[in-house]
């Protein structure tokens, strides 16, 4: 075979992989198996079955893919909250993300150590590892159902920023030495140093790319999502190299960048949505080929792995997250749905990878156990988070299918409101010739249901209808100022 027919077969099988992950997702609304556990399971046995797939995919080949799949999550992540949703939700964003992790760190690390009977370094590292909880994995699972009001936002928020954080205590970890007092005041310093020039980075890397691409236009529609791409590249890699947390990083620069005003706002969004949903389907297929089914009975990590599940899910989350969410204007059933769904699934991934190419004793033993306790997360929890949802009183919408738009391009940034009419107010009822105030502003769209309205004066909108209201776009006071949506 030469080499042309060699690197063909490999794209043809690459691209049936993706093709049949993507599928997967109706599969698993038919068997109400969350798709990352499909990817996980297929991917193991896959390397089981081939051997020759497990030892061309090293741990450090997956290291590397699973940073920069995480760099896109981080960045669609924090796109997706935007500043005023973060905003509202700061407090227990900010304390479940950092005093959260460090807790259920000591935690995890205590039942290692005490329960399992692993040592004091390996539980210390499983612990850092198991922390985080995974954004992407819990709105996979929810598929097309969307978890409305603060409960989404403090579920999103915390995950991304959790994974930051419990990604710098592992770095911390891993280059501690020396007495047990140097190893702990190096774990305190460098930490700090990692969540404070990720968050300087991220704030001043997010607004100069909101700058850049403010003032800078380019040629072609489809450069901005690319631009955008490189843009958060470049935030990471800044504050890697800087000695703080790249992912912390990016996770802001995004917040920031979110609801802010800019070019083909859309179409980044876009974007980032697909990249983010294929670096899920590639993490889980990656975590999957570098471990065996039938490995998992040495040294008892299928075992370890389910305890510490089965703890995680039951009494640490409950017991030390829990109070952190009382002071928060939630309720009860809220509470709990925000500790049940904070599942596992890339970070873990990625530290546990970390572990073993810094040569840590045990590692791969880690690994395997970081294995059972994602693939139980994403299938026990993951699979019963609308259920939960539904017994808890937890808001949930159906998000429906709407493959098709239309717009139109204009020179400058129109001013624009989407209404969503509510029942008993003033517009309930009226006609869209009432809603046209002083001749400035008129009605662009009308929409019931997903269908659009007749736009003639007198078409009366009713409560749920949303409409699309447009004021005459001013001229720029620059005339350099790029084209915006």
């Amino acid at each position: 075979m030469t080499n042309a027919e060699s690197l063909g077969l490999t794209i043809l099988v690459l691209s049936v992989v993706v093709m049949l992950a993507a599928l997967s997702n109706r599969v698993s609304e038919r068997l109400r198996v969350p798709a990352p556990f499909i990817f996980l399971v297929c991917s193991a046995a896959a390397s089981d079955a081939l051997p020759v797939l497990n030892r061309r995919v090293p741990v450090s080949l997956v290291e590397q893919v699973v940073t920069v799949a995480l760099v896109v999550v981080l960045f669609d992540g924090g796109l997706g909250i935007g500043w005023r949703r973060f905003r509202g939700a700061v407090a227990p964003i900010v304390t479940l993300g950092v005093v959260g992790t460090v807790l259920t760190t000591g935690a995890v690390a205590l039942l290692s150590h005490y329960v399992c009977d692993l040592g004091w370094r390996t539980s210390l590292v499983l612990g850092a590892a198991l922390a985080p909880t995974d954004p992407a994995v819990v709105f996979s699972v929810l598929g097309r159902r969307e978890v409305t009001g603060r409960t989404g936002t403090v579920l999103e928020g915390e995950s991304g920023a959790n994974d930051p954080v419990g990604i710098s205590l592992m770095v911390a970890l891993l280059g501690a030495s020396g007495s047990i007092g140097q190893q702990a005041g190096h774990v305190v310093v460098t930490f700090v140093e990692q969540m404070t020039v990720g968050v300087a980075v991220g704030v001043g890397g997010g607004f100069a790319l909101l700058w850049f691409m403010r003032k800078v236009s380019l040629p072609a529609a489809g450069l901005h999502p690319v631009r955008a791409l490189a843009g958060a590249m470049a935030i990471y890699g800044v504050a890697t190299v800087a000695h703080g947390s790249g992912f912390l990083a990016v996770l802001v620069a995004g917040v920031l960048i979110g609801d802010a005003t800019m070019p083909y706002r859309l179409e980044i969004r876009q974007v980032f949505g697909a990249l983010s949903s294929l670096a899920e389907i590639v993490v889980f297929i990656a975590l999957g080929l570098t471990v065996g089914l039938r490995t998992l009975a040495d040294g008892w990590a299928w075992l370890i792995g389910l305890v510490l599940a089965v703890l995680l899910a039951v009494v640490v989350r409950p017991l030390l997250v829990g109070p952190l969410l009382l002071p928060v204007r939630m309720r009860a059933g809220e509470r709990g749905f925000v500790l049940w769904a904070g599942l596992k699934g890339a970070v873990p991934i990625l530290l546990g990878a970390f572990a073993i190419t810094s040569g840590v004793p045990d590692a791969q033993r880690i690994y395997e156990i970081i294995f059972m306790v994602v693939a139980f997360s994403v299938l026990v929890q993951g699979g019963s988070v609308g259920w939960a949802a539904r017994k808890l009183g937890v808001p949930m919408r159906t998000t429906p299918s709407t493959p098709w738009t239309f717009g139109v391009r204009l020179p400058h940034e129109p001013s624009s409101t989407l209404h969503v009419i509510e029942a008993g107010s003033d517009a309930d009822g009226a006609t869209l010739e009432d809603l046209v105030i002083n001749g400035d502003m008129w009605v662009s769209a009308a929409l019931r249901g997903g269908h659009l309205l007749p736009m003639a004066p007198d078409t009366v909108v009713r409560a749920g209808d949303e409409v699309l209201l447009l004021r005459q776009p001013a001229e720029p006071d620059d005339a350099q100022d790029p084209p915006r949506d």
